[in-house]
Parts: C-alpha cells; structure tokens; sequence
C-alpha cells in the first residue's frame, strides 16, 4: 500500500522581484519526467485538511454562541467557509488521481515526483503568504519560463493548483486559530469557576473533549493575553487572580 507524500514548503515573504529571482532559480534545477508520481497526488491531503478546517469552523461556531472573543483570522473563516467547502468539492471532482498523473513531473531533488505545476504554485502562494494578483501571477510564470517552458496544459491549470495550496495554507493558520480559542475557553472556564464560584451545575464552559493536556502542557501566549483580559473585566474581583498571574509569567522569564 503506497503513502502519499505531503509537499511542505518552509517559505518567508518575498518581495515580487525576490520573488521573480527565486522562481528562475529553482526553474534551472528542475529535470523533468513525463508523468508526476501517484504517491505525490494532492487530493488525500487535501480532503485531510479539510476536515480540519471543518472542525475549526464548528468550534469557532460553538465559541461565537459561548460569547468568547474570536480571533480575527477566525471570523474571516466564518465568513468564507462555503467558498472553501464548495473549492474542495470542486477541485476533487476536477482533479482525479488519473488526471494528476499526467501532469509533467519534478524528476530530480527533494520533489521528485511531484507535479512542476503543483510545485510552482505552492512556490508563489509559500512566498507570497497566499496574496497573489492576476499581474504579478502572469510576471512569476513568466519569470520561471525564461529557464524552464510550461506547457498549456499546465498554465491552464495553474489556477486549481494555487487553490490547493491555499487551502494547504488555511489549514495551517487553523492549526493556530484552534489552539488560541481552546486556550480562550479554558480561561472563561477558570474564571467561571474560581471567580465567579459558580457550582457545577450552573456552569456554561465545562470541560470538553478538546481541553487535551497537550494543549495545556505550557501556557500559551494566547493564555495569557485572554486570562489578562479577562481578570481586568471582573475589575476588583480579578485584581489578587491577575497579580498572581503576572508573578508566574515573570517567573518563566517573560512579561
């Protein structure tokens, strides 16, 4: 049974002409071969990542009804949460493995085997942090054909494959949207039950199956910020909480 290997590209912001120079660059060392590797095809990560995304989107969904502060990346994807689902429904019906594979592939390298068109897009939405006008796309294909030419077919599917990259993309930011808010909602359950010594039964943030210990191995930035945030909106009865909360993030040697 093959395992389909993920693309992960490690990418800082790059200003255009950066960005112009790099594509070049890697458009020199790329050997090609005629097909692209059915253990490079997307699709599977893709639909992994989703779900994710979905679960993102469901937990944002119950914070917004606990009344917990969302975070703004987080409210960009309630907002646009029907556009990503109906991009992955198209982009798994637009893309079948048979169709993937042929695709011209990366013949040499740490991407042997990936499709050259899947690459380059996750090149220009890695540097660009997924900000692309239709110009500045036209002057980075351009860019990569003075070492290397594409061919129609890839051109015109280049589209779908800066989709993919981007959904790659947003699950990555919900990997960070998901751990702020669970931190967020482990401070309101706090709050409720040392300030506001409510009983058990009367508690609305009870401990959920996402309250893992993993997550709550260290304090979090986002922690942090919240439960400050928090202890001064209970004035007086948060001052002592508050105190003590500066003292231990003092101790581990931050402020």
């Amino acid at each position: 049974m093959n395992i389909n290997r993920v693309l992960k590209l490690e990418g800082t912001l790059l200003d255009k002409s950066q960005l112009e120079k790099h594509l070049e660059k890697i458009a020199a060392n790329h050997n090609l071969a005629k097909k692209s590797s059915k253990e490079t095809y997307p699709v599977p990560e893709l639909l992994q990542n989703f779900e994710f995304i979905k679960e993102t989107y469901n937990l944002l969904n119950e914070h917004v009804k606990l009344g917990i502060n969302i975070h703004p990346a987080g409210e960009w994807l309630l907002d646009n949460f029907y556009i990503i689902e109906e991009t992955v429904k198209q982009i798994e019906k637009e893309l079948p493995l048979k169709r993937y594979v042929q695709f011209l592939g990366i013949s040499n390298g740490k991407y042997h085997g990936f499709a050259r068109i899947y690459l380059l897009a996750s090149e220009i939405v890695a540097y660009t942090e997924g900000k692309i006008e239709k110009d500045d796309l036209e002057k980075y294909i351009e860019s990569y054909q003075t070492k290397r030419t594409l061919n129609m077919d890839e051109i015109w599917n280049i589209g779908l494959f800066l989709q993919i990259a981007i959904i790659n993309n947003i699950k990555d930011v919900c990997e960070k949207i998901f751990s702020s808010q669970i931190q967020k909602y482990k401070v309101e359950e706090i709050a409720e039950r040392l300030i506001e010594n409510k009983d058990k039964s009367e508690q609305k943030f009870k401990k959920s199956k996402t309250l893992t210990k993993k997550v709550f191995r260290d304090m979090k930035y986002s922690f942090i910020e919240y439960m400050t945030y928090t202890l001064k909106r209970y004035g007086k009865k948060g001052y002592s909480y508050l105190k003590v909360l500066e003292e231990t993030v003092e101790m581990a040697g931050s402020t």
